[in-house]
């Protein structure tokens, strides 16, 4: 993982197309700002997550005799 350190309204670029912009930061939390190309997806992690099925615990199954 790369990690850096960036103050509100500094970027950071991503493949030459996707700007991360620090738009400001208030307490524990940052907004970001994501300029991306409209054929780029963006989703919050939790989101993504559902999206791409997320690993669930497995459906019980009835036994008996049958």
């Amino acid at each position: 993982m790369l990690v850096l350190t960036r103050r509100a309204g500094e970027s950071i670029m991503i493949d030459n197309e996707i700007e991360l912009k620090v738009l400001k930061i208030r307490g524990s939390q940052v907004h970001l700002g994501i300029d991306a190309p409209k054929k780029s997806t963006v989703h919050r992690k939790e989101v993504w997550l559902r999206i791409h099925g997320e690993p669930q615990a497995a459906p019980a199954t009835k036994t008996g005799n049958v």
